[in-house]
């Protein structure tokens, strides 16, 4: 990549002074960058013809569209943010992403720097955008700013500016025919921005439109205030996406929603465009939120989501679309060539395609994308040709490193994390998210090829080390093993085994010296519970692979600490990286939280443990951020990177810095992973997040610095080639026995598949992963080892169980208290006691979530309590009555706070005062109306009196006080009157007092209701204790009544829904073993205690048997007694004795008096029942009519609280009115204020203008007058000459040159369709000299007369050309002047306009003062009225009744009647007519309906003609056997890919027999290479002794005086490049006076 010295010096950003003091042995060495590899993440763009460039990282990447090289331009503060091109002028500006960034401006080709451009953003600028002629740079800058400035890039000065909070930009244009004219658009609005310039000063207007979607339906339909989006607008937005000018300066813009507009920037209309219904969309192709937008000639060009490119053709408001062009993936930026010969296609990857028209292959692909950001890079040994990236979906690429270009590629199909390329073969490992290496041939860098793969482990893997030697590949997992593979293909790849680290290994460092037997190998791991790291050391012998496996590892695959000799390392600080030293024992370790580089020595004795190291040397590492660190191959330099992107290279021994190199900037999180070639002589540096490769090459670097690389990597390069060419050979022989088993293969198969007819089965064994593998192994080995003991065990284990088993069966048999639990049965008591630590802590963590969910529970629970029960000062309850359904609730109500108290003190005292100071005004009336002198033994009485007065005067009646509250008590003497509340404090003090009288009304009512409970809680006492009596009548007389018992219910009694009743809950109590067993306990001793207090019990016993257990009869066992029978009553009566009949009739005596006591006493019981039930019904019936009239007054309280509350909504109601318009005309006043300042900004503006006008125009007028002066002045300075001399001299001072304009092309003409563009200050110094050119031939000798003094023609020559450029600067004035003419013009109408925006807002503001003062006046009033009360207008009461007479009272009444059978028809009447007017309604109301419903039916049919329908679904309902052609259509494709695979197979059998014969010549060349080789290091001695001569006769003097031989060689390229382009001028002016006089001299034919 060519780049220029002084370009060089910036983009390198490396020197020895950039860091520390390095040591003088690498004084002077320096990187440059060789290439960038990056794809575009922003747009592209042209910067010529056949140039493009964008940004990458820290780059700005041109590529040259016809040699396909590319330049690079770093950025020296960091990555690059937004970009532009100009491309008349060939300048690149870009801008920084620092703060408070800056825009820079390079020229093209030979990128220097021209200007830089610093404003006054702070964080970021979104857009740039150059005007296509002039010298007009725009900016744009997001938040905070959000502010759009114009730029003179070539001054370097803001022209003018202006900020437009909250606008989100999302594209910024200018117009291609008017620089005047720029378009901004962002996701919901368009603004058209108009430069408005008066000689140096510059004005931005802009219109700023919200596109709604009203209209839209209409084809064609111009709407204007639809733009502007009104203050109730309904309608949805439009999301516009793109924008593209038009040669007619208007825009075309595409919308999310799918429609194309069209707006004038004129006259701001919006014109829908439709789509032709003669051209139906294409199959699968609608055009569904447009990307991008391109205009072409007669139409634009449109892409989005589908990867489509469509093409529309656009005829007055209709379009028709093509499909113009199909890629892959979403094209998101499509550009046209200045030439229009190309057009540059961007998709969403960062692929980039050229469409040349009217070429053979019209797509191009110039850059391919990777599929995911690079995720790591390696060079393929030697590094000196090829190197390997990855990226994270798993494509491998090998890459030229000369050019950067791809050789080939590999999809490996999964996401991919780490890549290496083994030193010692042609091969590289590839690690995979899922756990696999994937082993790659990449003998053959054009066809790489996947040879192996292992499974490890279900870890991903996370990284792939070789060692130096590549003989080991060690791979770490995520987990924290580490594998131990053998890297040759050879050896197939063996994996030795394993060894078990920390997780979240951070690196693995190796060392394999030629001289050396073993490989170590360093881990570094963090630990961050304790803040530290630590490190594992360890070493495989590099005679392992001859090893038996039993050796140095385990069955299970892990490796014996002993054979690897692992040592444990603790850092007291956390490290991020850590690589070890060559020689000496070192460690050297970046730190991840200070900036420090430190090396510690590994101690020579044998430990066991864990060794802390404490720092050898520790070095600043002037980088910020975590960083890695990582040594060279020959082991002399150490390489760090940090997430500041900054490269340092340091010596290994000192650890300063000698190069330092800003390949990547910190935000883009800096460089990811880095990599040096072999050699040393190329780095390749990888960002992380901006997706930039950096290759980086040594720009000075030592000759001795080259020879100690050269002798320290001798020995390696040397073994490593050996190497290389052995497994080369290996990979080569393998691929051609692999060929040719295919090629058998294939044949056996073909000779089966023809013999017979049988499918082969194929059994896919589950791939499981290698350690796993060797895990089932060792255990399957254990098993075959230990199966006789195995045996033993189960044949001992059924024996105890058959014996527990039997001893299980003699337990159950036993007592309970003799009986062991189950648990005591089982033997395993680890497995026991694990089953029950199971139990234990599942049973804690359910425990523990319930005690959580009730402590949640219990919170709510607590603060519902809290607000709804524990904070009101009178809880909220019910009282019902005891027989009708009548329910009286209480007023709630809380606590009065500290502030509301006080607050009403305060109104209250206001009040009073001002009822005093009332009081006293109208005594001093009164008194000094009527003024009397009163004795001292009356004033108190007087006193008296007056204050009576005052407080029956204050207290206002019911219908002006608005409610009733008096009947509660209320006092209401403090309120002020409705018609008296005109301020805010009245009214916010009426308020106040209203809400201490609705207090006082609630508190007066509870009062009652608390009474009315206490009542009630009485009578159910009362008749609590009658029922008990109630209760033992029934019981007495045997009745099947039920005693009626009031209680009170949870409406009564609310605290009952916070207390749990026991019989609420449906679950059992939990009770612990030991409550169970105490109860159990004590329930068996109080039975015990009874029993044998029963037993010892005499005189209880003795009641029981002799007198039923009482001492007296009571009355009430009347009912209940029973005279008995005599015994001889069994016999018949014949067999009575006398005495036996006695005895019956005194027994027959007894039971009648006995029946009669018991009627007797039935009769007693009875009234006293019913006296008793009488009593409780005449109670309770009088506690209901008492807690009717309390119901009734509780509704006349409801009324009068919300009477008094309507007066407060009502005050309320004004107060927000009130507030209303004082913000309203506070926000008047504030516009107000905006507009005035306005108005002066704008009469200052003027005023300005109209100065800067006259100066310029006074300016104007001295150059005119100058230019009249001369030619007037003209005969007289040449009088001394001959008359006609002068009449000729006159002539030709009169003359003027025609300048010749350019002609472009006729085809580039016909593809450009913007034609030619209009000039500008530039193109008018072009014109100036171009005039000036051509007044050179004019004053050429050869024009002069005849006879005239060369010395006057001089004169006369010097006076014309004054002349001339007088005149052209007279017309430049003019111009000038008229711009500045327009510019006052524009102002003079701001101004106007914004007067007039002042005026309205005048009338607004005293038409809302005026609503204002009539809102104060017109009062809500509040009145009282009864009902059936009609209030009159015109009332006139009658006083005098001198005319009246007196009639009867039934005249009257039957007039009445008369009246009321009149009114009630004509009420009949009017209600049929209104029956008949709402019947019209209703059918005018349904016609509606109809019509709406026949408008959806039609948007419905319009809809289903308009509803996509694609080809293939019409072939689908069309074709009848739509399967048979299908399948036609598929033995068709399989015969095609038939005859493919067959003309394939022929390719690759020529591709082989072409391989073969540049194998062989491959090995002569390497046979001739070799003897160069050797040849070489015979030249590299000879000259590096004449290099030392050199240096020691006067290398100095040397390279002065070449680099003063090269800067002359320069400037007299420079000079004669000069001298050429002058030449190259003065031929095209000669051939065009050439072709001029040629067309002069040509004949004429004139016509006879």
């Amino acid at each position: 990549m060519s780049q220029d010295p002084e370009r060089d010096d910036v983009s390198a950003t490396a020197s020895a002074s950039a860091s520390a003091p390095a040591s003088a042995h690498y004084s002077g060495s320096s990187l440059s960058v060789r290439w960038v590899q990056g794809f575009p993440s922003q747009n592209v763009h042209f910067v010529n013809d056949h140039t493009i460039c964008y940004p990458s990282g820290n780059f700005v990447i041109f590529i040259n569209l016809e040699s396909k090289k590319k330049t690079v331009l770093q950025c020296i503060n960091g990555i690059v943010g937004v970009m532009a091109t100009n491309v008349p002028s060939e300048v690149v500006a870009f801008s920084d992403r620092r703060f408070k960034p800056v825009i820079y401006i390079y020229s093209f080709p030979s990128l220097t720097r021209k200007n830089k451009l610093k404003g006054d953003i702070l964080l970021d600028y979104t857009l740039l955008c150059f005007s296509y002629c002039g010298t007009y740079l725009a900016s744009y800058s997001s938040l905070p700013e959000f502010e759009l400035s114009l730029w003179n890039w070539e001054a370097s000065v803001i022209l003018c500016k202006k900020s437009n909070p909250g606008m989100d930009v999302s594209q910024m244009s200018f117009n291609p025919m008017n620089w005047h004219q720029m378009c901004l658009s962002s996701s919901s609005a368009m603004s058209v921005w108009t430069i408005e310039r008066s000689n140096q000063e510059h004005h931005f207007r802009i219109s700023l439109q919200n596109l709604i979607s009203r209209d839209l339906g209409t084809n064609g339909k111009e709407t204007n205030d639809d733009l502007v989006c009104p203050k109730d607008d309904i309608y949805p937005l439009l999301h516009p996406t793109m924008h593209c000018w038009t040669p007619s300066s208007d825009l075309y813009v595409g919308c999310e929603e799918g429609h194309l507009l069209m707006i004038n920037t004129e006259t701001l209309k919006v014109t829908v465009l439709q789509k032709a219904e003669e051209f139906p969309l294409p199959d699968g192709a609608p055009l569904i939120n447009p990307l991008t937008l391109v205009y072409q000639k007669d139409g634009i060009l449109a892409s989005g989501i589908d990867g489509v490119i469509y093409s529309f053709i656009i005829k007055d408001s209709k379009y028709q679309m093509k499909t113009f062009l199909e890629v892959d993936g979403p094209v998101t930026h499509l550009v046209f060539s200045p030439s229009y010969k190309m057009l540059l296609i961007q998709t969403d990857k960062g692929s980039v395609y050229i469409y040349t028209f009217g070429a053979e292959m019209p797509l191009d692909k110039l850059l391919d994308a990777c599929d995911g950001k690079v995720q790591a890079v390696s060079f393929i040994t030697p590094g000196t040709k090829y190197f390997l990236t990855l990226t994270s979906s798993g494509e491998v690429s090998i890459v030229s490193l000369e050019d950067c270009n791809c050789m080939s590629r590999i999809f490996l199909k999964t996401q991919a994390t780490a890549l290496a390329s083994s030193p010692s073969s042609p091969t590289a490992a590839v690690g995979t998210l899922d756990g696999y290496v994937y082993f790659l041939n990449i003998l053959d860098v054009e066809s790489p090829q996947m040879i192996h793969q292992a499974f490890l482990s279900q870890s991903p893997v996370k990284i792939l080390t070789y060692d130096q030697r590549g003989i080991f590949l060690l791979v770490g997992t995520e987990e924290g093993n580490i594998f131990v593979i053998d890297s040759r293909p050879s050896k197939s790849f063996q994996i030795f085994g394993f060894t078990e680290t920390g997780k979240d290994i951070l690196q693995i460092s190796t060392v394999s010296v030629v001289e050396s037997d073993v490989v170590e190998v360093l881990v570094l791991y963090p630990l961050p519970d304790m803040g530290r790291s630590r490190m594992e050391y360890f070493t495989l012998p590099v005679m392992l692979p001859e090893v038996v496996p039993e050796n140095f590892s385990d069955e299970r695959g892990r490796l014996k600490d002993d054979f690897t000799h692992k040592y444990l390392y603790e850092v007291e600080h956390t490290l991020s990286s850590a690589v070890l030293g060559f020689t000496g024992s070192k460690i050297f370790g970046f730190c991840s939280q200070v900036p420090y580089i430190c090396s510690y020595v590994m101690p020579v004795k044998e430990h066991t443990g864990v060794l802390v190291l404490k720092p050898h040397q520790k070095v600043q590492s002037k980088q910020y951020g975590s960083g890695a660190i990582y040594l060279s191959s020959h082991g002399l330099w150490l390489m760090t990177i940090a997430k500041c992107g900054i490269l340092c290279i340091r010596d290994m021994f000192s650890l300063e810095t000698f190069v330092r190199c800003r390949s990547h900037s910190h935000q883009g999180r800096g460089i990811q992973n880095m990599k040096m070639s072999l050699d040393g002589q190329h780095i390749l540096v990888n960002g992380k997040d901006d997706n930039t490769l950096v290759c980086l090459k040594w720009k000075r670097l030592g000759a001795n610095i080259a020879s100690e690389i050269f002798e320290h990597s001798r020995p390696l390069v040397v073994y490593l080639s050996q190497t290389m060419e052995s497994e080369s050979v290996y990979l080569a022989l393998s691929e051609e026995s692999k060929n040719q088993q295919q090629e058998e293969t294939t044949e056996s198969q073909k000779h089966l598949n023809s013999d017979s007819s049988e499918d082969e089965v194929v059994v896919d064994h589950k791939i499981i992963p290698w350690i796993q593998q060797k895990m089932e192994e060792a255990i399957k080995k254990e098993m075959r080892i230990f199966s006789p003991r195995r045996k033993e065990i189960k044949r001992g284990i059924k024996e105890l169980a058959q014996v527990i088993a039997m001893m299980m069966e003699e337990n159950e048999k036993v007592d309970i208290i003799a009986k062991l639990d189950e648990q005591e049965f089982c033997l395993d008591a680890d497995e026991l006691e694990r089953l029950h630590d199971e139990c234990e802590e599942e049973v804690a963590k359910i425990r523990k979530d319930v005690e959580m969910h009730n402590l949640a529970q219990s919170y709510l629970t607590e603060l519902i309590k809290e607000e709804c029960w524990n904070s009101m000062a009178v809880k909220g309850r019910a009282l019902k009555c005891f027989h009708i359904p009548y329910v009286v609730d209480n007023f709630p109500m809380k606590e009065r706070t500290e502030e509301e108290l006080q607050e009403l003190s305060k109104v209250m005292q206001q009040r009073k005062t001002e009822i005093e100071c009332l009081k006293l005004r109208k005594e001093i009336v009164e008194v000094q109306a009527t003024t009397t002198i009163a004795k001292k033994h009356h004033e108190e009485e007087e006193e008296e009196e007056d204050e009576e007065r005052i407080v029956k005067t204050t207290s206002l009646p019911n219908y002006l006080l608005g409610s009733l509250s008096t009947d509660f008590g209320a006092d209401t003497s403090l309120l002020t009157s409705q018609l008296d509340l005109h301020s805010r404090e009245e009214k916010i003090n009426q308020i106040i007092l209203l809400k201490d009288i609705i207090y006082n009304i609630k508190r007066t009512f509870n009062s009652e209701f608390d009474a009315a409970y206490k009542q009630k809680e009485i009578e159910i006492a009362r008749v609590k204790e009658k029922n008990v009596r109630i209760a033992e009548i029934i019981s007495d007389l045997e009745l099947e009544e039920t005693v009626w018992q009031p209680v009170f219910e949870d409406s009564e009694k609310p605290e009952r829904a916070l207390v749990v009743e026991d019989d609420e809950i449906s679950f059992k109590k939990y009770v612990a073993p030991w409550q169970r067993t105490k109860t159990e306990v004590l329930s068996t001793y109080e039975m015990e205690r009874l029993r044998q207090a029963r037993i010892s019990d005499a005189r209880q016993r003795g009641l029981m048997d002799m007198m039923g257990g009482v001492l007296e009869v009571k009355k009430e066992d009347i009912l209940r007694m029973v005279i008995p029978q005599p015994p001889f009553m069994a016999k018949a009566d014949a067999l009575w004795s006398e005495d036996e009949r006695k005895q019956f009739k005194e027994y027959e005596k007894k039971v009648k008096e006995l029946n009669e006591e018991r009627d007797k006493y039935r009769k007693s019981l009875e009234a006293e029942l019913k006296k008793l039930q009488n009593s409780i019904q005449e109670n309770t019936q009088n506690f209901d009519d008492h807690l009717k009239r309390l119901f009734e007054r509780r509704v006349k309280a409801e009324m009068v609280i919300n009477q008094e509350e309507l007066k407060i909504n009502n005050i309320i109601f004004s107060l927000l009115l009130d507030e209303e318009l004082s913000s309203r005309e506070q926000f008047l006043n504030n516009y107000l204020l905006k507009k005035q300042e306005e108005k002066t900004k704008t009469a200052e503006a003027i005023q300005k203008a109209r100065e800067d006008l006259d100066v310029f125009k006074e300016h104007h007028d001295m150059l005119v007058a100058e230019d009249k002066i001369l030619d007037r002045s003209f005969k007289k300075e040449f009088s001394d000459i001959l008359g006609h001399q002068v009449d000729v001299l006159y002539k030709l001072f009169k003359r003027r040159p025609r300048v010749h304009k350019q002609k472009t092309q006729a085809d580039v003409t016909s593809l450009v369709p913007y034609g030619e563009r209009p000039g500008s200050a530039k193109l008018n110094k072009e014109n100036l000299a171009q005039l000036m050119k051509a007044m050179d031939e004019l004053d050429n000798i050869n024009n002069m007369p005849e006879g005239l003094d060369p010395s006057v023609w001089e004169h006369f020559c010097s006076t014309r050309r004054a002349k001339v450029e007088n005149e052209y600067k007279v017309k430049q004035k003019a111009a000038c002047l008229l711009e500045m003419t327009t510019f006052l013009r524009k102002r003079m109408e701001e101004d106007d306009a914004v007067h007039h925006e002042i005026e309205k807002v005048f009338h607004e503001l005293i038409r809302l003062q005026d609503e204002k003062v009539r809102f104060q006046v017109n009062l809500t009033v509040q009145i009282l009225l009864k009902q059936g009360q009609v209030e009159l207008e015109n009332f006139q009461l009658m006083l005098e009744y001198s005319d009246a007479i007196l009639i009867n009272k039934n005249i009257i009444e039957d007039l009445n009647s008369v009246i009321r059978t009149q009114g009630q028809k004509k009420v009949a009447s009017m209600m049929e007519s209104k029956e008949v007017h709402k019947g019209i309604y209703q059918i005018e109301w349904e016609h509606k309906k109809m019509e709406m419903e026949m408008e959806d039916l039609n948007q419905r049919a319009w809809d289903i003609q308009m509803l996509f329908f694609s080809r293939d679904r019409q072939k689908y309902l069309n074709e009848p056997n739509y399967e048979n052609v299908i399948a036609i259509q598929i033995g068709i494709m399989e015969q095609t890919i038939s005859v493919i695979d067959k003309n394939h197979k022929k390719n690759v059998e020529n591709c082989k027999k072409l391989l073969k014969k540049l194998g062989k010549y491959s090995n002569q060349k390497d046979v001739a290479n070799f003897t160069l080789s050797c040849n070489l290091r015979e030249e590299l001695v000879a000259v590096s002794e004449r290099q030392d001569i050199c240096n020691e006769i006067g290398s100095k003097l040397t390279c002065e005086k070449i680099a003063r031989e090269r800067y002359d060689n320069q400037l007299k390229l420079q000079r004669l490049l000069n001298i050429s382009k002058q030449q190259a001028e003065q031929i095209s002016i000669l051939q065009a006076e050439v072709e001029r006089l040629r067309m002069k001299t040509f004949p004429a034919l004139i016509p006879m």
